[in-house]
C-alpha cells in the first residue's frame, strides 16, 4: 500500500507542523523585504551580503526542518509498505540538496 501521505505527492501536516514551518517562511519573507528596502537605500555592499547569509542560513535550517518531517512521516511510512523507490527519491532529493 503506498504512503497516505505522499500518493498525489501532496502531504496533510499536523497543526505544529504547519506553524514551524509557516513561521519560519515568515520570518524569511520578513529577511527578503530588508534586503530589498537595503538596496533600495543603497545600503553598503557588505551589510547586504550579511543579511543574505543570514537568509541562507534560514533557508538551510527550514530545508533541515522539512526534510526531518519528510523522513520521519512519508519516508518511513513507504518503507514499512515496501515501497524501497522510497529510497531513490529520497537520494535523488539529497543530491539536489547538496549542490
Amino acid at each position: 500500500m503506498a504512503c497516505e501521505h505522499c500518493l498525489h505527492k501532496t502531504k496533510h501536516r499536523d497543526e505544529d507542523e504547519y506553524k514551524k514551518l509557516m513561521n519560519r517562511l515568515s520570518r524569511i519573507e520578513g529577511q527578503i523585504r530588508g534586503i530589498r528596502k537595503m538596496v533600495e537605500t543603497d545600503a553598503y555592499c557588505t551589510d547586504i551580503l550579511v543579511q543574505v547569509s543570514a537568509v541562507t542560513a534560514a533557508l538551510n535550517a527550514f530545508n533541515k526542518e522539512l526534510l526531518s518531517n519528510h523522513i520521519h512521516t512519508c519516508v518511513a511510512d513507504d518503507i514499512r509498505s515496501g515501497r524501497d523507490e522510497t529510497i531513490d527519491e529520497l537520494c535523488d532529493t539529497l543530491q539536489k540538496l547538496m549542490k
